[in-house]
């Protein structure tokens, strides 16, 4: 595999990036203009009303964050110039058919003329998400975008993020192989995509001439993401529909150079364009936040289980030689998991470790002015045990509670219902994250080793755009990096 430089590649080209405003995106975006600000153009595409709102978006959930400060003490007043030039908004939505939903004509015409890469990072990433939703961007989204990059005439290469969960709770060594269109995980035979769509649609017209509320949609449609995925051994509708997108992409994309990128947990950046920074309460930092604050004092799961995390800025490197690696060279298998857990990997118990050692030394404020305390968290190993714990601990509580409350003419009524609500969330959250709490797999990343490989033969920028997980200490970085960062990011 011969390529040239990054930095030379992305000289004078136009970039379509999808789902603009996403974590991935802005990291993306902020790397492309500061290594080279000759670039063409970047696209933004992002859900928007119209122009107006679409720039206020920009604004507010892009080049306003923190993570722009290092391009703006570079730039100064000169980086809004630098935007309006470089930048070109885009409202769409990938969930519309191969235009994008792109009103405007003569933009629509402007990208299929000029576009010379395509990066799909448009994905709604809740577990448990509608199932209308979901299909509609992560499986049906990634086809739409796939058509619309088909018409580009000037297309060197399509980018399509997915995640390594797309293999479910496989256990054991899981490879950077293509899943064809059908392909299930349990064996089951008979998963079509078109007819995932018309049961979508027929449950939802069942629905609307019912008069069902805009919540009981909500909620139908995420049960029915959950039971579909488990038909065909999927543990979500997440991975599910993520599946099916990356089915259709393969199966679609003909002679034009498709890469998929599949990131494991992706959390805070490790160097670029500073180390720390994160945005949102992303998978295993629900963990540090609630144990940060004092509200964590059990976990479910193998302490001594791996836990597959890997910085963001990694695995944006990892797209952008990917992406010039590939350009203008389809390849039957361009396939790269970007993880750590087979190279470097790091255990949950590391990861408790290294929480109690800062949060003990650097603890959280509360609301009160006093120091929040931390001390060692209860490990449950098994579901069973999780549910004993739970009902000596809190059910038995409710059932006096309930006895209490139509004893006394529901005084406590209140209380009751706040305590019922709370063990529900409980329950339903450690069912959603179970599969990945007992989680046996380790990703391989043979695809991904060798691109490094390639980049270091080609001496290409290795420094600039490395992605090896091999040069993190963990500690290091969960003490020094990733906790301070989601402290001054994610904690409110």
């Amino acid at each position: 595999m011969e390529f040239g430089s990054v930095v030379q590649f992305l000289e004078d080209k136009t970039i379509l990036i999808t789902g603009a405003t996403g974590f991935l995106a802005k990291i993306l975006l902020e790397k492309i203009l500061r290594v080279q600000p000759k670039v063409k153009k970047i696209y933004l595409l992002l859900r928007a009303a119209d122009a107006k709102s679409a720039s206020q978006r920009l604004q507010n959930e892009v080049i306003g964050k923190d993570l722009f400060r290092i391009l703006k003490e570079k730039w100064g007043e000169n980086l809004n110039s630098i935007v309006t030039k470089k930048i070109v908004l885009v409202p769409g939505d990938i969930s519309y058919e191969d235009d994008l939903g792109v009103k405007d004509s003569n933009l629509r015409e402007e990208m299929w003329s000029q576009l010379d890469v395509v990066v799909n990072l448009a994905a709604t990433t809740n577990f448990d998400e509608g199932y209308d939703v979901a299909l509609g961007i992560n499986t049906m989204g990634a086809k739409h975008v796939l058509c619309f990059a088909k018409k580009c005439v000037r297309l060197k290469v399509l980018v399509h993020v997915s995640t390594a969960f797309v293999s479910g709770e496989r256990a054991g060594l899981i490879l950077e192989t293509p899943y064809g269109v059908g392909d299930t995980l349990n064996g089951v035979c008979g998963l079509d995509i078109d007819e995932e769509k018309k049961l979508v649609d027929q449950k939802l017209n069942e629905l609307q001439a019912e008069g069902a509320t805009a919540e009981a949609i909500k909620d139908a449609m995420k049960d029915m993401g959950m039971e579909r995925a488990k038909v065909y051994g999927w543990p979500n509708t997440y991975v599910f529909t993520k599946a099916m997108g990356e089915m259709l992409v393969g199966h679609l994309k003909e002679d034009l150079s498709v890469v998929i990128i599949r990131p494991t947990i992706v959390t805070s950046t490790y160097e670029e364009p500073f180390p720390g920074w994160v945005e949102g309460v992303r998978t295993i930092d629900s963990l540090a936040v609630g144990y940060g604050k004092g509200r964590l004092t059990c976990f479910l799961g193998d302490i001594t289980g791996i836990v597959d995390v890997i910085p963001a800025d990694m695995v944006v490197n990892a797209i952008i030689v990917a992406m010039v690696a590939h350009a203008n060279r389809p390849s039957e298998n361009a396939i790269y998991q970007v993880g750590s857990s087979v190279r470097n990997p790091m255990r949950y118990t590391n990861f408790q470790d290294c929480g109690f050692n800062y949060f003990t030394n650097k603890p959280w404020i509360g609301k009160d002015g006093k120091p929040v305390k931390v001390g060692r968290v209860k490990v449950l190993s098994s579901m069973a045990s999780f549910h004993r714990y739970m009902a000596i601990r809190y059910l038995l509580l409710l059932k006096g509670l309930e006895l209490a409350n139509m004893a006394f003419c529901h005084y406590f009524e209140d209380k009751y219902s706040d305590l019922n609500r709370k063990i529900k969330f409980v329950m339903k959250l450690v069912e959603l994250y179970r599969p990945y709490l007992f989680f046996r797999g380790v990703f391989d990343d043979l695809n991904t080793e060798k691109l490094r490989m390639a980049a270091r033969e080609n001496n290409l920028e290795t420094d600039m755009f490395y992605f090896d997980p091999k040069t993190i200490d963990w500690e290091d970085y969960l003490t020094n990096i990733h906790f301070p960062g989601v402290v001054k990011y994610v904690f409110k």
